[in-house]
């Protein structure tokens, strides 16, 4: 029978080979094409239009790259099995299987304590149910329990594939050009050594150049002071919801949503009650917007204002800082707003929100990203970079935001 594929047309990495049989039959599946109706980025488009692309055009990507690294190994003389090459494929294909709409925004407020991760593992094991097992070996290198680890950290490492993918893919859609990192070059100068990944010194370059993007695609899109404003609106209004469904108002949600208002589901139920994960996966980012233009003409104040400022883009003011907001900036605000809306200080606290974001964007504790010299010694990124200062890079940087509804003066 002649060697069968489907192909794909990528705008990033043009055309994406995927053969027929169980690589094929994942991408075809419910549980990743419902990947097609959430957005990769979140709200990020809230601050590049362009970012309009899903995490299923991002699994393909990892997916592309995966292959890739597969054959530049095989070809260094790394022996990969066809089983494994195809296990650890199905792995990257499925490895954010577990994402619900704006995923950390549903970790904050509906599906409390359990991770996308968690549910990424729990959708995997019920399609390997239903095929009979043959996602058994994916499972195992996507829970690092298999002995070839270095798989494992082509699924999930400092390097691993889908980095390589959302940086590379994020920063086409967005337009921030700063981000675009040389995937195929990374790829070319990977190689096994004692079990682990590393870089050949010659790629020592393409790891600075990746780490510095990866700083500024975190500051520059991620973490922008109005996509963290605007995702907070969003936590506000579910949360509001949230609180109405339990004093049992009648809100209009899809039945999925409507579940997820109306039902405390903390980590224990999640696991527990079969009729949660079924519920989760029929949620995705339609299920949000429609609700948001439905309550934007609500009788509760609170949840019409900001489900309208979510839909008409009218988002919160946002102020940054080094240092922790005061207490009393935060109660004078609340003050401001309770006054300005006629609402209860205990409502007007939707309005003001003050997170703080933690990250760095290198821990060698974490994973450390190895460089190996042509006489087989192997240096530590942080020892064989002469340009990057790593301590600077894996150092912590803390930023606390302040996001409010813009008042009238």
């Amino acid at each position: 029978m002649p060697y069968e594929r489907k192909i794909i047309n990528d705008p990033v990495f043009g055309f994406i080979n995927i053969p027929k049989g169980l690589l094929y039959d994942i991408v075809r599946h419910p549980l990743l094409q419902r990947l097609t109706r959430i957005k990769q980025v979140g709200l990020s488009s809230v601050v590049y239009p362009g970012a309009q692309h899903t995490r299923f055009q991002h699994s393909l990507g990892a997916f592309y790259l995966m292959s890739e690294a597969i054959t530049q190994l095989a070809s260094k003389g790394n022996f990969i099995f066809d089983s494994e090459a195809e296990a650890v494929q199905a792995a990257i294909l499925l490895h954010d299987i577990g994402h619900g709409p704006f995923s950390h925004v549903l970790e904050d407020t509906i599906v409390k304590g359990v991770s996308h991760e968690e549910i990424s593992l729990m959708l995997m094991e019920r399609m390997n149910k239903d095929m009979n097992g043959q996602l058994s070996l994916a499972i195992q290198i996507f829970k690092d329990e298999y002995p070839k680890r270095f798989l494992h950290q082509l699924v999930s490492g400092q390097l691993d594939m889908d980095r390589l993918d959302y940086l590379r893919r994020d920063s086409f859609y967005t337009g921030v050009t700063e981000g675009n990192i040389g995937s195929a070059r990374i790829i070319k100068m990977l190689d096994v050594a004692d079990d682990r990944l590393v870089i050949e010194s010659k790629g020592i370059y393409s790891i600075e150049n990746f780490l510095t993007a990866r700083r500024l695609m975190y500051w520059q899109v991620y973490l922008h002071k109005t996509s963290v404003a605007y995702e907070r609106m969003l936590i506000s209004t579910l949360l509001r919801a949230k609180e109405l469904a339990s004093e049992g108002m009648d809100l209009f949600a899809s039945p999925a949503l409507h579940f997820f208002l109306y039902n405390d589901i903390n980590h224990e139920e999640f696991y527990n009650n079969p009729e949660c994960l079924e519920q989760f996966i029929q949620l995705d980012d339609n299920d949000i917007w429609t609700a948001l233009k439905v309550w934007s003409t609500h009788s509760d104040k609170v949840l019409s204002m900001l489900s309208l400022g979510m839909i008409n883009r009218n988002i919160f003011k946002v102020e940054i800082s080094s240092e922790r907001i005061g207490e009393d900036r935060k109660k004078e605000l609340i003050m401001q707003i309770s006054q300005q809306l006629d609402i209860p200080l205990s409502e007007a606290n939707y309005f003001v929100s003050t997170p703080s974001i933690e990250k760095n964007m290198y821990d060698s504790a974490d994973d450390s990203i190895d460089i190996i010299y042509k006489d087989g010694s192997i240096k530590n990124i942080a020892e064989a970079s002469d340009m990057l200062n790593i301590s600077l890079l894996s150092k912590k940087v803390k930023k606390y935001y302040l996001c409010y509804q813009r008042l009238h003066t």
